[in-house]
């Protein structure tokens, strides 16, 4: 005879992510006929954005879901459910328990590889678990960054058919297509590679009180901002949202181009790619603008 499971509380996984890119799932529960293991992809709804793992007896009341590493996971979070039936059947949300992510410290992939594939298994804010994917091909690894007067140098390295030589490092600033910023940068033959990025440039011109400027590398012979470019960002390690946990120094922005007081500081979005953030102080009105005659 087959049981189902009786238990109310919200099922928990225990994980395990190796440094290949696959996860092991334990899901403490009764082994029923059709269990899986469902990830689905936040905002998707194809059948692509589905993956549905199989639940088998572990031992000792336990159930285990394994996604590999050979199997394709496309960039995005991806919230985790079980289900105990065909379908059509109700899922419930997991809870996650243990989380081993102690192979993905310091990661460093073969760089001749044509593609890098991060999975994270992380809780949610409200309490769930979920796997974050990262699927870059090819992809430029931030690492060292250090500072100098009113400058940002990175150090980082290539993986996958990246730019070679004349390559440039751009900045876009978001939501503003045609202004970019060059600076040149060094690609080595090992595949590591580091660029200085002055702020001032960065400043120059806008009266807005807020840019934020994406980083890219790119071909230098590309027309500026035009390029795919491969996009700056740090994955390699077990860290799922680096946005509040990196902090970098605030810097002053001088310059004959600044005009009003800014600073400068880079920072990791939330999908974990490096940008720039530049803050001006408002400009205050003259004495009497925009008051009414006596």
């Amino acid at each position: 005879m087959t049981s189902t499971s009786t238990r109310t509380e919200p099922p928990r996984a225990d994980c395990i992510a190796d440094s290949a890119g696959g996860i092991t799932f334990d899901i403490v529960g009764d082994a029923s006929p059709g269990a899986v293991l469902v990830l689905r992809r936040r905002g998707g709804k194809t059948a692509a954005d589905v993956m549905r793992l199989p639940l088998t007896p572990a031992g000792e009341g336990r159930l285990r879901a394994v996604l590999p590493s050979t199997v394709e996971l496309p960039e995005g979070r991806w919230d985790a459910f079980t289900t105990h039936g065909d379908e059509d059947a109700g899922e419930q949300r997991i809870e996650p328990g243990i989380r081993d992510l102690r192979s993905l410290v310091d990661r460093a992939p073969d760089p001749g590889r044509a593609q890098v594939a991060v999975r994270i298994p992380y809780p949610t804010l409200d309490g769930k678990l979920a796997v974050r994917s990262w699927l870059r091909a090819p992809h430029a690894e931030a690492g060292t960054l250090t500072f100098a007067r009113g400058a940002m140098t990175l150090e980082g390295r290539l993986y996958g058919a990246g730019p070679g030589g004349g390559a440039v490092v751009e900045a876009r600033l978001r939501g503003a297509k045609k202004d970019v910023y060059r600076a040149p940068m060094t690609v080595r033959d090992d595949g590591t590679f580091t660029f200085t990025l002055a702020y001032e440039p960065l400043a120059e011109g806008r009266g807005d009180e807020q840019r934020l400027w994406d980083l890219w590398l790119c071909p230098a012979d590309a027309e500026p901002g035009q390029a795919a470019g491969i996009r700056v960002g740090r994955i390699l390690d077990d860290v799922w949202d680096k946005k509040g946990v990196f902090r970098y120094p605030v810097l002053p922005v001088e310059g004959p181009k600044v005009t009003r007081p800014t600073t400068a500081y880079p920072y990791f979005t939330v999908d974990n790619d490096l940008s720039v953030r530049l803050d001006t102080a408002k400009q205050e009105p003259e004495k009497g603008q925009g008051q009414g005659q006596e």
